[in-house]
């Protein structure tokens, strides 16, 4: 199962419209989306929903800078800021632990890719063009969603929303 953060109407309608204009579309299975774990326990998947949703409940929708646009290589992503999410991350990763895989387990970077699997080249060149107009911008995330991994497109298990909404 994958967990992801939820945008409000108007960012996700941005990043979206963003990853619809530049990621290859015979490989763009699932909407634009910023990943907190790649790989929980999908055989435990009340436990996994049960322990979010309480450890949701505990903080209010957190606020999120977009703070720049980072190359990688063969696309782009634009690059997130959140303590609080950051925090909440870190304790969902310790109530998860034992179940992480090693991408889940190392550093977190949160992002947006926008853009992916095409050349050098034409990442390179959507990535300036995106940073020449590039203004720092915020949203307040409300929810998360987890999804179960259907080898390519996704299937929503749950929206989670932060705080008293959960």
């Amino acid at each position: 199962m994958i967990l992801t953060l939820a945008f409000d109407e108007a960012t996700f309608a941005r990043f979206n419209g963003e990853r619809r204009r530049h990621f290859p579309e015979a490989l763009n299975h699932i909407p634009a989306h910023a990943t907190l774990f790649h790989h929980l326990p999908g055989d435990r998947e009340r436990a996994v929903l049960e322990t979010i949703t309480a450890l949701a409940r505990t903080l209010p929708p957190p606020d999120v800078a977009v703070t720049g646009l980072r190359f990688i290589g063969r696309g782009v992503a634009y690059v997130l800021d959140s303590e609080p999410l950051a925090t909440f991350r870190g304790r969902l990763a310790k109530e998860f632990a034992a179940d992480l895989t090693a991408q889940d387990s190392q550093g977190w970077r949160p992002h947006v890719t926008v853009q992916n699997k095409v050349a050098p080249q034409v990442a390179r060149a959507l990535h300036e063009n995106l940073e020449a107009g590039f203004e720092p911008f915020r949203f307040t995330a409300p929810a998360l969603l987890l999804w179960r991994y259907l080898g390519g497109p996704w299937d929503r298990v749950a929206r989670i929303p932060f705080g008293d909404n959960a």
